[in-house]
């Protein structure tokens, strides 16, 4: 069924307000019932720069990013061609600007219905702190029929820190602005059931790993992973934890460790860049055995690439950038909600078989807000035994590969943990036989441990399979549902679990397909290029990956599927 939705682009330049508009808005909107999706996107300069808050109103819960825009506010028209590729308008499209001028090109072809307004006269006139955005958050939030003393509200308790004057300046330009009128109506998505979540990906994240015992963070901050470490900070405290930054991620990753090797449970967040220098240190956890959980909002690269645009570029560090055989844990959040799910899903994993977990979500889910049913939660796992006899052998070679771990100031129960290779006590050993034991020893346990069912989610039973991780999952269903719509049945196959693969249960997640194609938000096909070198596929196997910075659109995967010879 074609899901009913109503997209809104508003932009304008960095510091003008744009995003707060697209939060008070989804904010009052979900306040009502409705459901959305908010996705912020920034240009990459520290300062200033240019920005958009780009809405997408559904009456369902399954947030793609809008291909296509039905109504467009532009502050000004130089912002808007800073996202040029990123905001596409609708045939017959509503156009309201603030200032006038020759339409851009990509404007002007839609034969937009245009409407120019004087907002920062009217913002400036209004009040002497009046603001341009708040005139079109009242306009806006007219145009949607929400009721200018909701947006009011919230309006003044987020502006609750600044000076009255600061609060009664936004209230009353919301209420000039909703007494504008203009002669279009929007047709919006019908209204669900009131007391839905409203969160972003980093939030959840966030969520996730408190949930699941995380009582220490360390962390450099990094966009787009900085605001993760903002709202844990507060959740920390009342929990007894502490979060440190630090003064970079080599110190980051380092302190995670260090309160790991102290028994706390530890987290850490970063992009990649900061992974990249992380890497050594996430080596030591794995040869220690020390567990920790690091979550990696992916970003554009290489190197300081584009910082504050959605890329699923990451995966080969992730899998692949430890010195030496290190068997570690990666997983991918599939969308918003689900961040909670995984990341503590993770942080159980990796306590339970004390190694190092890397969690892959991105800037499209990690930055974006959406209206949400409260999130599943992750059960703590089921992990074997510890060994309890008195002669403490940290590194005991058991059945499950998982050893006894003891904190620092347990009885009887000292070891050394560090890089060097060891034998089952901990002392560093370079003899053949302690090193083949070891290194079996922390792949074991990875490779031998049942998973469950959260390794991936499996929808469909088509003979044609979209295979994707991740963030992915969003577009790659949307895809699924157009086909289906065309007549050609598909099943979508997301995995959440990437490292260790689960190759057998993949295998029969596939059976029966007569092709399979892998997506993902990538120049180099990562995830395509890592399951050919790790399964035989017994159908063929064909790849449909994009770099962003353009989100993935599932129209675009639809039309792949269905060309000729695919």
């Amino acid at each position: 069924m074609t899901q009913q939705q109503l997209s809104i682009a508003i932009t304008g330049a960095g510091g003008a307000g744009v995003i707060s508009v697209g939060e008070l808005l989804l904010q009052t909107w979900a306040a009502g019932g409705g459901r959305g999706l908010l996705r912020k996107a920034f240009g990459p300069q520290i300062r200033g720069g240019e920005s958009a808050a780009l809405l997408k109103l559904t009456d369902t819960e399954h947030y793609t990013p809008a291909d296509r825009y039905d109504l467009f506010l532009a502050f000004d028209w130089t912002n808007f061609n800073r996202f040029g590729d990123e905001i596409t308008l609708c045939p017959g499209a509503l156009v309201i600007c603030g200032e006038e001028g020759e339409l851009p090109p990509p404007v002007r072809a839609v034969d937009p219905d245009v409407h120019y307004l004087p907002l920062a006269d009217l913002a400036v006139d209004t009040h002497e702190e009046g603001r341009v955005n708040m005139i079109a958050l009242g306009l806006l939030g007219r145009l949607l029929g929400l009721a200018s003393a909701d947006l009011q509200s919230l309006a003044r308790n987020k502006l609750a820190a600044k000076p009255q004057a600061y609060q009664d300046a936004a209230a009353a330009c919301i209420e000039a602005g909703s007494q504008l009128s203009l002669p279009c109506q929007l047709a919006a998505p019908p209204l669900g059931e009131p007391g839905a979540w409203y969160l972003s990906g980093n939030q959840a994240a966030g969520l996730g790993a408190l949930e699941a015992g995380v009582r220490f963070v360390a962390a450099y901050p990094i966009t787009p992973a900085s605001d993760v470490l903002e709202w844990m900070a507060g959740g920390l405290e009342k929990l007894g934890g502490q979060l440190v930054q630090a003064e970079d991620e080599l110190a980051a990753i380092n302190m995670t460790l260090g309160a790991a090797f102290g028994g706390v449970p530890s987290f850490t967040a970063t992009s990649g860049p900061g992974l990249a220098l992380m890497t050594e240190s996430i080596g030591l956890a794995v040869a220690s055995e020390t567990p920790v959980t690091i979550l990696d909002v992916m970003r554009g690269g290489p190197s300081t690439g584009i910082p504050t645009k959605s890329e699923q570029s990451d995966l080969n560090i992730a899998l692949n950038g430890l010195h030496g055989d290190a068997p570690h844990l990666v997983l991918a959040p599939l969308d918003i909600a689900d961040c909670v799910y995984t990341s503590a899903w993770a942080v159980h994993l990796a306590q339970g078989l004390q190694t190092a977990a890397i969690v892959l979500s991105d800037q499209f889910i990690g930055q974006s807000t959406a209206v949400v049913t409260e999130p599943v939660r992750c059960p703590r796992p089921e992990f074997p035994a510890q060994d309890s006899g008195n002669d403490y052998l940290r590194y005991r070679l058991t059945e499950s590969g998982v050893s006894t771990l003891a904190a620092p100031g347990d009885a009887d129960q000292r070891f050394t943990a560090d890089g060097l290779e060891h034998n089952e006590r901990g002392t560093p050993s370079a003899r053949d036989d302690d090193h083949q034991k070891q290194l079996a020893k922390r792949a074991g346990k990875l490779n031998n441990h049942p998973f469950g069912d959260a390794w991936a989610r499996i929808d469909g039973t088509g003979e044609l399979a979209l295979l994707c991780f991740g963030s992915a999952w969003a577009a790659v269903t949307e895809a699924a549902t157009i086909l289906a719509d065309a007549g050609l049945s598909t099943r979508t196959v997301a995995l959440r679990l990437v490292a260790p693969l689960q190759h057998e249960r993949l295998a029969a997640a596939l059976a029966g397909c007569r092709r399979v194609v892998v997506v993902e938000q990538n120049h180099g096909a990562q995830l395509f290029h890592y399951l050919r070198g790790q399964m035989e596929f017994a159908v063929p196997v064909a790849s449909y990956s994009r770099a962003g910075p353009v989100p993935l659109n599932g129209r675009a995967i639809a039309d792949y599927m269905t060309a000729e010879g695919r």
